[in-house]
């Protein structure tokens, strides 16, 4: 009965979501994208990005967007993938994000395109974060590599590894890492590469590793889901937020 009752009000909790969030449609050349904006479009206020996991626009990217307007944010949520492309199956989902990890110039454009979408509905050009999960995580990192013009980005639960033939450059976008301590994605290896090329860029960078959590464990419908360290996970976003926006 208490799992019945979880479920019930997690889909009602989902639909509320869904309702305050309004389609946006915009264009790469000839491919048609689809992404979310809060309600407090057209207000002048602080935006954050949302670029979600790899299997495109999820409950969990609704939920923070949702979450984010409370906090007087007002919220983009990215189509990376695109109308017609968007993965149905975790084989699809690590083929289709795996294209975008390594041509990250194309990730870096749709990012781009998200970018201006949310500034044509009202967020301050000069304070806007950019926040990704899992793969969407991998693009805040790029979203810094990328210099685009974000004032700072929070990767959570990201695949964090890069290409070591690329060089590290100077990054001066704020960076947040929040990283799950039993991640099996992420090596030791990965992880002091990623401290390295921050360093090397002289950035104001931050990892925050969480005890007890595995990959997905900021998502209620993952078996990772790990409420305790989500909850600080998100207290420690909003506060990087905070900082640097307002």
């Amino acid at each position: 009965m208490k799992s019945i009752f979880i479920t019930a009000t997690l889909f009602a909790s989902t639909t509320i979501f869904s309702q305050n969030l309004k389609p946006v449609s915009y264009q790469d050349g000839s491919q048609k994208l689809n992404g979310l904006v809060t309600s407090n479009a057209g207000k002048k206020l602080p935006g954050v990005l949302i670029l979600p996991a790899w299997k495109g626009i999820d409950d969990e990217a609704k939920t923070a967007a949702s979450d984010l307007e409370k906090q007087g944010y007002i919220a983009f949520v990215a189509d990376i993938y695109g109308e017609g492309n968007i993965p149905t199956d975790n084989a699809s989902a690590a083929k289709t994000a795996g294209f975008y990890k390594k041509d990250y110039a194309a990730y870096q454009k749709r990012i781009s395109l998200a970018l201006e979408q949310l500034k044509k509905n009202g967020a301050i050009p000069e304070k806007i974060a950019v926040i990704g999960y899992c793969f969407g995580g991998t693009g805040a990192l790029e979203s810094a590599r990328g210099k685009l013009p974000v004032v700072g980005v929070v990767s959570i639960h990201g695949s964090i590894g890069k290409d070591q033939s690329r060089p590290n450059e100077e990054i001066t976008t704020k960076i947040l890492v929040e990283n799950p301590a039993e991640d099996k994605s992420v090596t030791p290896e990965d992880y002091n590469n990623l401290v390295k090329e921050m360093n090397d860029g002289k950035a104001d960078w931050q990892i925050i590793t969480y005890a007890n959590s595995k990959h997905t464990f900021t998502d209620p419908k993952s078996p990772d889901y790990n409420p305790v360290m989500a909850k600080r996970a998100w207290n420690h976003t909003l506060l990087f937020l905070k900082e640097i926006l307002k």
